[in-house]
């Protein structure tokens, strides 16, 4: 076969990804809170949008442009009200406990750093003999103000580690020899509830030590978390299925008033613009506007419509509760939609949905099925619950190990699973194993 260069032509065909098409897809994988946040990025980018939704409006101010001009249209009208409660500081709750004017001048110093290298739950986190170092004392010394730090309220601040803290906590406590002794020297048995050598080596009932390991439970493992000034986090449903005379209705949930639209103020002033850089910046944020403004409307429709096939195929759940969740996949619903599994995952993702019994996460309606008894398969969610309630009501002195609760499941419920599927779902409720749950008359 000759072989030589030359030039062909030949046709081929291949799917580009449009950055319509790849915009579209980002706005329906956002959550509300990342697509207003990714709205307010554009909002900063091109001056011919406005921005409106239940809790904030974003008008463009244009000299100059400044992000903290926001203005901000929430029902309250009272200012105070809208003021945040200030939270305590760590370090002014630590400092007031003491009278810093016995203190010298280094041992305030040392003092003060060991206060603002604790973390968020009341540990300190740094190495004390480096610490000494970059001060510039002795690490005795250091020592010295971190033993004044762990005798303040919140007892267990500033502690090294969990079992520290536990520690300090005893201690302060008083009359908690056993307890003390745990944890000083037995501390990963005593957790790993390896108690027959420690009952053994102590000289003590299980009974005495099962009562030590509840009273350490009642301490706190984290005593710097009052202090924390995260905020809470609130979640916003996406659309709301009621029920109405006799039938289940899904629609847009009325809080979400998530609106795009045009400054038109900016685009008469830049429309009567002479200058041709400027109008084809005008032409490419007024393309954006529209690419955006379409975007949201596909997403709000998308949403709907994998919710209402939802409730379509899951009615027993909305009329008697999430017991009654059958086995639903995401390709069920694509198949039925015509459109792509993908899409399906993306416009159920950190989506959530009010219904009569709260508000879910879209996500927790897709379960694959398990093997049942009946001629019905289950859903994973109704095996947990299941599975859950048996270990509620099972014998503390006697619990059922991961075999004896697939023989339970199988036997009164009708649910055919491995030993090691039990197991996965023991670990997902943050059940602990049979020889952790075990407790001592």
């Amino acid at each position: 076969m000759e072989m030589k260069p030359g030039l062909y032509q030949h046709q081929i065909m291949k799917m580009t990804m449009t950055q319509e098409l790849s915009q579209a897809i980002a706005l329906l994988q956002y959550s509300n809170q990342e697509l207003l946040e990714y709205l307010e990025t554009k909002w900063l980018e091109n001056p011919l949008l406005t921005i409106e939704s239940s809790t904030v409006s974003h008008e463009i101010p244009r000299k100059p442009l400044k992000r903290n001009q926001v203005k901000n249209t929430g029902r309250s009208t009272n200012w105070i009200e809208q003021i945040g409660e200030e939270a305590p500081s760590l370090e002014n709750h630590l400092l007031s406990q003491i009278d810093t004017a016995t203190f010298k001048k280094m041992e305030l110093k040392s003092f003060i750093h060991l206060i603002r290298n604790i973390d968020e739950n009341g540990y300190l986190r740094i190495n004390v003999e480096e610490a000494a170092v970059s001060i510039g004392i002795s690490e005795s010394a250091l020592l010295k103000s971190l033993d004044i730090l762990q005798q303040l309220e919140p007892y267990g601040i500033g502690a090294r580690s969990l079992q520290e803290c536990l520690l300090i906590q005893v201690c302060q406590a008083g009359e908690r020899p056993l307890a003390e002794t745990l944890l000083r020297t037995y501390f990963m048995p005593f957790v790993d509830k390896k108690w027959k050598e420690i009952s053994r080596n102590l000289g003590v009932t299980l009974k005495e030590i099962q009562d030590e390991f509840d009273y350490i439970q009642t301490l706190n493992p984290r005593p710097g978390a009052i202090f924390s000034s995260e905020k809470s986090s609130y979640i916003v449903p996406d659309v709301v299925v009621k029920y109405q005379d006799g039938q289940l209705v899904v629609g847009q949930y009325e809080g979400d008033t998530l609106q795009l639209h045009v400054n038109e103020s900016y685009l008469r002033k830049m429309k009567d613009h002479q200058d041709p850089t400027v109008n084809r910046f005008l032409q490419e944020k007024w393309q954006e506007y529209q690419w955006l403004s379409k975007g949201i409307l596909q997403r709000k429709e998308t949403v709907l419509h994998v919710m209402k096939k939802i409730v379509e195929k899951q009615p027993e759940y909305f009329f008697r509760g999430m017991g009654f969740l059958k086995p639903m996949t995401m390709k069920e619903i694509a198949d039925d939609l015509d459109i792509h599994e993908s899409t399906v995952s993306r416009a159920v993702r950190s989506k959530y949905v009010q219904t009569a019994f709260g508000t879910v996460e879209m996500r927790s309606f897709f379960s694959s099925a398990l093997q049942s008894t009946e001629q019905e398969d289950v859903s994973g969610t109704k095996v947990r619950k299941a599975l859950q309630t048996i270990v509620e009501l099972e014998n503390k002195q006697k619990p059922h190990s991961d075999q004896e609760l697939a023989e339970i499941l199988k036997n009164e419920h009708g649910f055919v699973l491995s030993r090691r599927t039990v197991a996965k779902y023991r670990d997902q409720l943050g059940i602990l194993s049979s020889s952790k749950r075990k407790r001592y008359k």
